[in-house]
């Protein structure tokens, strides 16, 4: 679920990921192979089943372009503010995520695959459909984007356990 909820806006769309995930999982699990030599099939399997849902991640980021979501940004502003519940440096695992997940789709999968997963822009290129070029683009901004929101959610705890 902590796969899903990086590559989506929202609980419902990281369900709607994983149970997709799961059901090619599960339909493709007699593929599953082990090598006999090592007869360890724990770790590998767990790095299989991350690489359907990134896989299934981006599927779903690719069908979701097609239909791009209009943002209220201040709906976002006062839904931030409201979870905050201390200096930035207790910011919880959720409260990183949601702002992951506040990032455009676009920015949110390149940021994803290159910081959380470790591929390289030529990776990412070809599996979003766009140029290496842009993904680096998408990336510089994504992390800016992240860097101002982080600054805002500085500035405005200090002045409130400042009074």
């Amino acid at each position: 679920m902590g796969i899903c909820m990086r590559y989506t806006r929202n609980r419902e769309d990281a369900t709607e990921v994983l149970n997709d995930g799961f059901v090619k999982i599960f339909r493709n699990v007699g593929k599953f192979r082990v090598d006999d030599r090592s007869r360890q099939v724990l770790p590998p399997l767990q790095a299989w089943i991350k690489k359907i849902m990134v896989y299934t991640a981006i599927d779903h980021f690719r069908a979701q372009q097609k239909f791009p979501h209009l943002e209220d940004i201040l709906g976002h502003q006062a839904a931030l503010e409201n979870r905050i519940a201390g200096p930035l440096e207790t910011l919880a695992y959720e409260d990183l995520i949601s702002l992951v997940q506040q990032l455009s789709p676009a920015y949110r999968a390149v940021f994803n695959l290159y910081v959380i997963e470790g591929f390289d822009h030529e990776e990412i290129a070809q599996k979003l459909g766009i140029s290496s070029g842009t993904s680096k683009s998408n990336l510089a901004r994504a992390r800016e984007s992240l860097r101002k929101k982080l600054k805002r959610i500085d500035e405005r705890t200090f002045v409130r356990y400042d009074q």
